[in-house]
């Protein structure tokens, strides 16, 4: 090879490894977000504004439960319950509470769910959030324990109660401790049934094992986010199992409301105004407003 081409070359890898940053240089980290679905680069602040939603394609980035909290309930309304329950570790599984630490101080939370109390559009409700971003909304004790006294608190107040779910599941690390609180949190939903309250359950991504199979199942109303993952199983257990090819939109969202498993699909920016009409048309005489 030539030397004038070793110095093309040269100038090139030179000339890409400028470029590359310049770009860094030109969009400092958390300036701009890409959507990995279409690709298209958005400023922060805006996707922020529009709920973390793409303007171009509508994916659904994740939202912690502080900012699902703010883009839903009214403002300076919500008053968190349960802030004290702490995760231990049972089983004595190996690092498994130094890792409850580092998310603790990630997330700025207790535990996988925040709960307590606010106004909707002026209407009382107690709410629900998990976040996935805390070993992926994984359901242990306390996450159990929170939404169970957060539907006891609903029934108390005799007022709605809205859960929005996002986990992986029931936490292995708790073991058959993790499971019972399936059951826990849907008898306390029977419950608040039985006096004739409002259960709203909002499917966001991903919403999968013991919590789909449970109290997100249960509700009212079942809403999702638009191509949210939801099932029980992984889909390569049950195509092993059933020894069939799955559709490509199977366990999402829109592939569960064609087949009846939900009653609505809501893009997140409508979620408020759809959520409190239903709450609205539930609620009689008054009796749910502060």
């Amino acid at each position: 090879m030539a030397i004038r081409d070793l110095l093309s070359i040269n100038r090139k890898k030179n000339s890409g490894s400028i470029s590359k940053k310049a770009e860094e240089k030109e969009f400092p980290e958390g300036i701009v977000t890409k959507c990995p679905k279409c690709k298209t680069i958005h400023v922060t602040k805006e996707l922020e504004k529009n709920l973390k939603v793409c303007m171009k394609c509508q994916h659904h980035f994740t939202l912690n439960a502080k900012e699902r909290i703010a883009s839903f309930m009214d403002e300076g309304s919500f008053t968190s319950m349960d802030d004290h329950l702490q995760t231990i570790n049972p089983l004595q599984f190996p690092a498994y509470v130094e890792k409850i630490e580092v998310d603790k101080k990630k997330t700025g939370l207790n535990e996988a769910v925040l709960s307590g109390v606010g106004t909707l559009k002026g209407m009382q409700i107690v709410v629900a959030v998990m976040d996935s971003t805390f070993r992926m909304g994984s359901m242990g004790s306390v996450v159990g324990e929170k939404i169970t006294r957060a539907v006891e608190k609903a029934t108390e107040l005799r007022v709605p109660f809205i859960i929005f779910t996002a986990s992986g599941g029931a936490r292995m690390q708790e073991g058959v401790l993790s499971l019972m609180q399936m059951a826990k949190a849907s008898v306390a939903l029977k419950r608040h049934s039985e006096e004739g309250l409002l259960y709203i359950s909002i499917l966001t991504h991903p919403t999968t094992g013991g919590v789909s199979a449970s109290f997100a199942s249960i509700g009212d109303y079942n809403i999702a986010e638009p191509q949210s993952l939801i099932g029980f199983a992984g889909r390569r257990v049950i195509e092993q199992t059933v020894r069939e090819k799955l559709p490509d939109d199977f366990q999402t969202a829109e592939f569960l409301l064609e087949h009846g498993q939900l009653d609505a699909i809501f893009n997140r920016c409508d979620i408020r105004e759809n959520v409190s009409t239903i709450v609205k048309l539930h609620v009689q005489g008054g009796v749910s407003h502060v």
